[in-house]
């Protein structure tokens, strides 16, 4: 296995875990259980943005293009539309 192919698979799993941490705070009464994941929850999200830099510095991942002022708004205007209602 390639190093493209293992921090392709690092970053799959972190975001993976980073759903299940979101599944879990938002189930959760439990004060200190509920701080103790979150507290997970950040340092796993600080293990993907150190990998996502990696991957981005070795040319592994390419982000999309930035949206547009125009598409920005539009996405904006749906929520707060839609949300209002």
């Amino acid at each position: 296995m390639d190093e493209k192919t293992m921090v392709s698979d690092a970053l799959t799993g972190i975001n993976g875990e980073l759903k299940l941490f979101g599944d879990m705070i938002a189930q959760t009464e439990e004060p200190s259980l509920k701080q103790t994941l979150k507290d997970m929850r950040n340092k796993c999200e600080m293990s993907q943005e150190e990998l996502y830099q990696i991957a981005r510095a070795k040319q592994y991942y390419v982000p999309a293009a930035k949206a547009t002022e125009e598409e920005i708004q539009h996405v904006k205007s749906l929520f707060t539309e839609s949300t209002m209602l």
